[in-house]
């Protein structure tokens, strides 16, 4: 894995490392792609800013926050993110993370499918929630030098990364209606995600 992309630098650790490992197993490479960019864009958006931010907990987050719709981790019962937040919970535990952080992981997980969070109440969940929808469905691109895009998706292709993401956001919505990737197919998310002008380099 490349540790610096375009001037921005993934932290060095075992949880960083353990994270990377376990996305890269468990997701196929579009969908572990799509984490990394995560992160990457936000920590350029929070850089860009002068926002100090934990830079650990905001890469495991990101790594994990999509595993609750690969199989393995796939609820019946609860949304993806939920589930993804219980997987990050025990992840943590197992780098021996005390249960506040564990939480925070967690936290930021299912935030990312929530409303906007404001950067000074909660800069990671922020950060979560600007690489995603990015990466995504394009919001947000405009505040990032397409130099950097350009360099980033140079690095961690999209691979069709749009369009078999947006099958994974169908399945959800048609096993639980009720979920936030429910409402987001409903409206012109889809079209938005397919349309991302990431994929039309």
């Amino acid at each position: 894995m490349l540790i610096e992309v375009a001037g921005v630098r993934v932290p060095v650790g075992r949880a960083t490392e353990a994270a990377r490992l376990v996305c890269e197993e468990y997701a196929d490479e579009a969908l572990y792609h799509h984490s990394v960019r995560s992160y990457f864009f936000g920590a350029a958006w929070a850089e860009a800013r002068g926002l100090d931010f934990d830079r650990e907990l905001f890469f495991v987050s990101a790594l994990l926050h999509d595993l609750g719709l690969v199989p393995p981790f796939d609820s019946h019962t609860l949304s993806f993110e939920e589930a993804g937040g219980h997987l990050a919970r025990v992840f943590t535990a197992g780098l021996g993370w005390p249960t506040e952080r564990r939480d925070r992981a967690a936290e930021l997980i299912v935030l990312h499918m929530r409303d906007d969070v404001a950067p000074e109440v909660d800069v990671e969940s922020r950060l979560l929630q600007v690489g995603t929808s990015a990466d995504v469905s394009g919001a947000g691109l405009e505040a990032f030098d397409p130099s950097f895009t350009d360099t980033l998706v140079g690095a961690y292709p999209r691979l069709g990364f749009a369009k078999s993401f947006v099958r994974l956001f169908q399945d959800q919505a048609e096993r639980k209606p009720g979920c936030a990737a429910a409402q987001l197919v409903a409206g012109e998310w889809a079209e938005r995600t397919v349309s991302n002008l990431l994929d039309q380099g």
